[in-house]
């Protein structure tokens, strides 16, 4: 058994938050991430299911699928 998400799950994820998306950090369990509420450009979703982005900070640390989270953002 792994903690990868299926591949539907994958497609999924990628729907919800397509390249070039605007997204917002909610939680990121790593010490130099983002500061909560940093926004950022989705780059792509990988075959992990981990959501890429180009954050306002400069960071490109990938929200990280079942540890992670960010929300999609219209502005």
């Amino acid at each position: 058994m792994n903690n990868f998400p299926s591949r539907e799950t994958v497609e999924r994820i990628r729907k919800q938050y397509p390249a070039g998306c605007r997204v917002e950090l909610v939680r990121m369990d790593d010490f130099q991430a983002p500061p909560m509420g940093t926004k950022g450009i989705v780059t792509g979703v990988d075959d992990t299911g981990s959501i890429m982005v180009r954050w306002e900070n400069g960071s490109s640390l990938n929200v990280v699928y079942g540890e992670d989270l960010c929300r999609r953002i219209e502005d």
